[in-house]
C-alpha cells in the first residue's frame, strides 16, 4: 500500500497514511536529507520540465518527499511557483496512471502500485457525475462536474459553447476524460499553497528555498506578473481603473478589488496611491493605509484580488469577453493574457509606462 501511496501522493489515502504513522516533518527535514533532496529535485523538476522526475527508490522517502515539497513551495511563496508545482505533480501522476490503466499484463499488481478509472472517479466523488455511454463507445458527464474541471482548460474545444449539451450532460472521449482527471489532481494539489510554515521548519530549509528561488530567477518566470500592462487588464479591472483615473466614486467592494488586483501584479503603494489623488473624496493616510493592509504589510493577510465569482455577485463584472467565459480568476485573465503578448509588444508597452512616469 506505501508503493501506491508513495507513486500517487495526493490521494486522500496517502495523506492520511502520513498522519497516521504520526510524521514529524520538523525532525524529517532536520534529519533525513534524502526526503529533503527529492522533495527539493520534484519542486525544480517541476520548474524546468513541467514534471516531477523520476521517483526515489525508496517508498518511504517518495512519499514523504511530497508534503515537503508542498512545504518548499509555501516558503518560497511566488505564485508562479505554486501553478508550474501544481500542474508538474498533475502531469507526473497523469503519466503514471494512464500507463497504470494501459497495461493489461498478469504480472501487473493494480491492488500495491496502480490506479484504475474508476478508483480515480471515486476520488474525486465523480463516479456518480461521469457514465459510459451504451454503446461503449465513450463517457457523459454532468455539466455541474464538467464546469470546474474543464475551467482552466485554455483550448476552444474544451468551452461548452463548443460541446454538445443534451440533458445536461457531456459528452466526452476516454481521452478527454483523463485530462479532465488531470485538472482534478492539479486543483487539489495547488488548493491551500501556499500555506504558513513553522519557523522551525523554514529554518531547516533556508538553503532549499534559496535554491529554489534561484532556478525561479533563472527562468525569469516572475517578472510576467510583476508587469503593468493596462491594456491587458481582465475588463473589469480596466472598467474599474477607468473609473478611479476618471475621479468616480467606487463602492467599497469596486475599491477593494481594484486595489488587490494592483498589488498582485507589482504595482507599489505609492504608485496606487497616486491613481486615487484625482478623487475628490482622496484622503492619502486612508488610501495608503487600506493598500498597505490589503498588501499585507500592515495586516497579517496579503489579499487577493476577488473571484470572477465574487465580482459577478457584487456587479463588478462587466463587458465580459470570450476569454472571461474561461477562466475563474481576474489573474488568471491577466496571466493568460501576459503570456500571448508577444515580448517586443511588452518591452513597448513598459517604455511606454516608462516615458509616462518621467514626464
Amino acid at each position: 500500500m506505501q508503493r501506491l501511496h508513495a507513486r500517487y501522493p495526493f490521494l486522500a489515502a496517502a495523506r492520511e497514511s502520513v498522519a497516521t504513522e504520526a510524521v514529524d516533518l520538523a525532525t524529517v527535514v532536520e534529519q533525513d536529507r534524502a526526503v529533503v533532496d527529492r522533495a527539493r529535485q520534484r519542486v525544480i523538476t517541476a520548474l524546468e520540465d513541467g514534471t516531477v522526475g523520476e521517483p526515489a527508490h525508496e517508498p518511504r522517502i517518495e512519499l514523504l518527499s511530497y508534503p515537503v515539497a508542498r512545504v518548499l513551495v509555501s516558503l518560497v511563496g511566488e505564485r508562479v511557483l505554486v501553478r508550474k508545482y501544481a500542474r508538474g505533480e498533475a502531469a507526473t501522476a497523469y503519466d503514471r496512471f494512464t500507463a497504470d490503466m494501459a497495461d493489461t499484463t498478469e504480472l501487473k499488481s493494480v491492488s500495491s502500485t496502480g490506479l484504475e478509472l474508476t478508483d480515480l472517479l471515486t476520488e474525486f466523488d465523480l463516479q456518480d457525475d461521469v457514465r459510459e455511454t451504451p454503446a461503449g463507445d465513450g463517457y457523459r458527464i454532468d455539466v455541474g462536474a464538467y464546469l470546474p474541471l474543464a475551467e482552466d482548460m485554455w483550448e476552444d474545444e474544451w468551452r461548452l459553447v463548443n460541446r454538445p449539451l443534451d440533458g445536461g450532460e457531456v459528452p466526452i472521449d476516454e481521452d478527454e476524460l483523463l485530462a479532465l482527471l488531470r485538472e482534478a489532481i492539479r486543483s487539489r494539489i495547488e488548493d491551500g499553497l501556499p500555506f504558513e510554515v513553522p519557523e522551525t521548519i523554514a529554518t531547516a530549509l533556508e538553503d532549499d528555498v534559496a535554491e529554489i528561488r534561484e532556478v525561479l530567477a533563472a527562468l525569469d518566470l516572475t517578472q510576467d506578473i510583476d508587469t503593468v500592462v493596462p491594456d491587458l487588464f481582465p475588463p473589469c479591472m480596466k472598467a474599474l481603473l477607468d473609473q478611479v483615473q476618471k475621479g468616480e466614486h467606487l463602492s467599497h467592494h469596486s475599491r477593494f478589488a481594484i486595489t488587490a488586483f494592483l498589488t498582485s501584479i507589482g504595482m507599489s503603494t505609492d504608485e496606487i496611491v497616486d491613481l486615487y489623488r484625482v478623487n475628490s473624496s482622496f484622503g492619502e493616510e486612508m488610501t495608503r493605509y487600506q493598500t498597505d493592509h490589503i498588501r499585507g504589510d500592515s495586516s497579517p493577510t496579503e489579499y487577493s484580488a476577488p473571484a470572477c465569482s465574487t465580482m459577478q455577485s457584487y456587479g463588478d463584472c462587466v463587458n465580459k469577453d470570450d476569454l472571461c467565459e474561461r477562466i475563474p480568476h481576474p489573474m488568471a485573465y491577466y496571466e493568460k493574457r501576459l503570456e500571448e503578448a508577444e515580448d517586443d509588444d511588452l518591452e513597448d508597452w513598459r517604455e511606454d509606462e516608462q516615458s509616462a512616469s518621467g514626464d
